[in-house]
């Protein structure tokens, strides 16, 4: 498999990009484009080769040769930072490293893009160079959360703020096929995030949504409460981008506030520092189940293409993880998952014009 990555992406650095992008050659044995500022790469790659020396160096490594020989650049003048507006970034800056990434995907000389830069502008330079898969009105960002059970796919966690019903059938189209190649559930449970349980519970585009995933072929379950999503019961919830939003968001801060507290505890007496050292190793593994880096980031689905986006502040670790559901979802072709579900479920167009 064959990755280009946004190097000027993220919070951490080049170098911390450069050092994903190595492990991902060691352990994964992928080639990777790295796109971005050529003196910048080149400066970063020195310092992590000069450390490595090679891949035996890297734990569970499977690619034995030269990293070099997978690694490629490709320069660009621009980068779209964190601030600027997506839309007029890509319409002005033509040599933007995302722009320039998704490109090369259009032309086939990659099998995935993986950034985790300015989340809209990846958005708009999906949308601007691959473009939507057929059927598909709203393409969307799928998040993976941890639950006491399975992983849950809740979709969408922030591209699409306003949406109608076909729009939130769409994403349980997708979430379902994602959930179904990356997790193998043979068929997913779905459910609404809603205010309550009962179907007349909700806003209007909830309940609308609610009739047409009833009426749809899916392995609908009907509307769940934000209290039961880690519960592992379900392994889809749809949700309009702002609410997947939000839902992201506070349980990103939860699960940092909850760590800074365990740790705060456990610093307090002599008692709570042995309890720690009794309890280190399931402290140790309950970080891990919340780490965003475990998956690298969120999938773009419903585009003609594979991408991922990962967290701003992600490490070598996430951007290592990022590039292996990229490759996954490539490798699996997902969307002849998502056009094949699409296809089978023939209540979209019979009900549109009755509920959307």
């Amino acid at each position: 498999m064959h990755i280009a990555l946004d190097a000027m992406g993220g919070d951490r650095g080049t170098e911390e990009i450069v050092s994903g992008a190595i492990q991902a050659v060691c352990r994964l044995g992928y080639y990777v484009t790295l796109i971005g500022d050529q003196a910048q790469i080149e400066k970063a790659l020195k310092v992590q080769l000069a450390a490595l020396k090679n891949c035996d160096a890297v734990e569970e490594h499977t690619f034995t040769g030269d990293v070099r020989d997978r690694i490629s650049t490709i320069h660009t003048s621009q980068v779209v930072e964190m601030g600027e507006s997506p839309m007029d970034a890509i319409r002005k800056k033509k040599d933007s490293s995302i722009l320039v990434a998704f490109k090369q995907l259009n032309e086939k000389h990659v099998d995935a893009v993986v950034s985790a830069g300015n989340s809209g502008a990846t958005l708009a330079a999906a949308l601007k160079t691959i473009g939507r898969i057929k059927g598909i009105s709203r393409p969307g960002i799928a998040g993976i959360f941890p639950t006491l059970k399975k992983p849950l796919v809740i979709m969408d966690v922030g591209a699409n703020v306003d949406c109608r019903a076909n729009h939130l059938y769409q994403f349980a189209i997708m979430a379902s096929a994602f959930s179904k190649l990356l997790f193998d559930i043979e068929k997913p449970r779905v459910g609404l995030l809603s205010i309550g349980e009962e179907g007349g519970k909700g806003n209007a585009l909830v309940k609308n949504t609610h009739e047409l995933l009833l009426s749809s072929g899916m392995n609908y379950i009907g509307n769940v409460e934000g209290r039961d999503t880690f519960q592992g019961d379900v392994d889809v919830i749809v949700c309009d981008g702002f609410v997947g939003n939000v839902c992201l968001k506070l349980s990103e801060g939860l699960a940092d506030a909850m760590v800074a507290m365990l740790r705060e505890e456990f610093r307090k007496n002599l008692k709570s520092k042995v309890g720690y050292l009794l309890t280190r190793k399931a402290y140790a593994n309950l970080k891990k189940r919340t780490d965003y880096a475990e998956y690298g980031g969120a999938p773009l689905l419903g585009f003609n293409g594979s991408a991922i986006i990962c967290h701003g502040r992600s490490n070598s670790r996430a951007i290592m993880n990022a590039i292996k559901v990229a490759a996954e979802l490539a490798r699996n072709n997902m969307n002849d998952h998502i056009s094949n579900l699409l296809a089978k479920d023939q209540t979209l167009s019979a009900n549109l014009s009755n509920i959307a």
